[in-house]
């Protein structure tokens, strides 16, 4: 087939729904193989799990839990069933979370995603990504790989030598996030280097505007959008139609009320929750935290799963800056490491096309030693840079917010 990866894109959605449900059974019982799961589901019988209103029966387990339950039962809270030497590769993320990769091929579901966005078996692809500790840079090398396609595992930053690889390999496609994709057109131009060989690019990690999405375009480069998770791995992403992101196959994904399991009506926003498949590492009915919803009927593009309108916000505070998520309990952290501090605040703005992040505290001592001690801490924690402002005592808002997204 040319214009899908393979027939289970275009089947009847009654069809996927019948064999999604009818798998659903036997993945919980091996969910249930680990003790956090078999707590959670205690007296549940699998069998009768075969329908959207009886999942919705489950318990929601919430991703900003997953921190304090990782820490409580190292290493995966008890919800996997596997021993770590099981897997192929093992990651940490910020909170921290630690997340197993499969050992099977295209363990994180993403084959199909770099396809609808036009790469090919064959193509060399330049993936920018950090391999370091993340997941990030293994999910699109592996999803790339399984595709058939040659990777340069390049990652983020040393942008001199990324041009000598793109340079010597010429790769066709790009695999990161629309901030460095920017940043590394912008450089070639200032550098005088060819990079016309990138002509399609699947980011994902970061914000893509309008704007930003023209600018690429302009410079001959079909970027599409992916959504997905460092724990689920790809989740939806965006086709040829550029009408809304589809649902990536063997996943059932629902669109709930925040703070609770009861799915809105169609086409509400309200709060993702998936329930993945994956035998070897199965999540039932975790709560992401993104704000989405539906869109009705099939997309032109000829894929007949589920659609969604993309990432529209947040259902809790913690955010993606910068390609990483940054969460309530780091904030917390950074408080716990200097006492001295009132309030803090962390604010995410935009500075021309990159995520900008600045923590605001209240503090006494407004010197310029301390604010710099404090941007270290900052940076230790969240493992990402950001300007510190402090201020007078009393003076931040005393509403409970301790993440402020002001990005339009």
């Amino acid at each position: 087939m040319t214009d899908h990866y393979d027939a289970r894109e275009t089947r009847d959605p009654a069809q996927r729904e019948a064999e999604l449900f009818a798998r659903l059974p036997e993945v919980l019982r091996r969910a249930m193989a680990a003790p956090a799961y078999a707590e959670r589901l205690k007296g549940l019988d699998p069998a009768t799990i075969t329908s959207r209103a009886a999942l919705a029966r489950l318990p929601v387990l919430r991703k900003s839990e997953l921190p304090a339950l990782h820490k409580a039962a190292p290493p995966f809270g008890g919800f996997v069933a596997g021993a770590p030497g099981s897997f192929a590769r093992l990651f940490t993320s910020p909170g921290p979370i630690f997340e197993p990769e499969g050992a099977q091929a295209d363990a994180w579901r993403g084959a199909r995603a770099l396809f609808a966005a036009g790469f090919r078996p064959g193509d060399v692809v330049l993936n920018t990504f950090s391999y370091h500790l993340t997941p990030g840079g293994f999910i699109f090398d592996t999803s790339a790989r399984a595709l058939g396609c040659a990777v340069i595992p390049a990652g983020p930053g040393n942008t001199e030598q990324q041009f000598e690889l793109i340079e010597a390999y010429r790769p066709i496609g790009y695999s990161g996030t629309p901030d460095f994709l920017k940043i590394l057109l912008d450089a070639a131009a200032s550098a005088k280097c060819d990079v016309s060989s990138i002509k399609r690019a699947l980011v994902s990690g970061a914000a893509f505007p309008k704007s930003l999405q023209e600018e690429i375009k302009s410079r001959g480069i079909e970027a599409y959008q992916a959504f997905g998770t460092a724990d689920l791995g790809m989740i939806a992403f965006e086709t040829e139609a550029r009408d809304g992101m589809v649902v990536n196959e063997d996943l059932i994904l629902e669109i709930v009320r925040p703070g609770t399991g009861d799915s809105v009506a169609e086409g509400d926003v309200g709060e993702i929750v998936v329930t993945s498949l994956d035998p070897h590492h199965p999540w039932i009915r975790l709560a992401l935290g993104d704000l989405t919803a539906a869109l009705p009927g099939a997309s032109p593009c000829g894929r007949t799963n589920m659609r969604i309108k993309g990432w529209m916000g947040r259902a809790d505070q913690t955010t993606k800056v910068k390609g990483m998520f940054v969460r309530p309990e780091q904030i917390a952290e950074i408080g716990k490491r200097h006492p001295e501090l009132g309030r803090l605040r962390l604010v995410v703005t935009r500075s021309g096309e990159s995520d900008v992040m600045t923590l605001k505290a209240e503090s006494a001592a407004a010197s310029a030693a301390f604010q710099s001690e404090l941007a270290a801490t900052l940076r230790t924690v969240t493992k990402l840079g950001g300007n510190v402002e402090l201020v007078g005592a009393g003076a931040l808002p005393n509403d409970g917010k301790v993440i402020s997204d002001e990005r339009s």
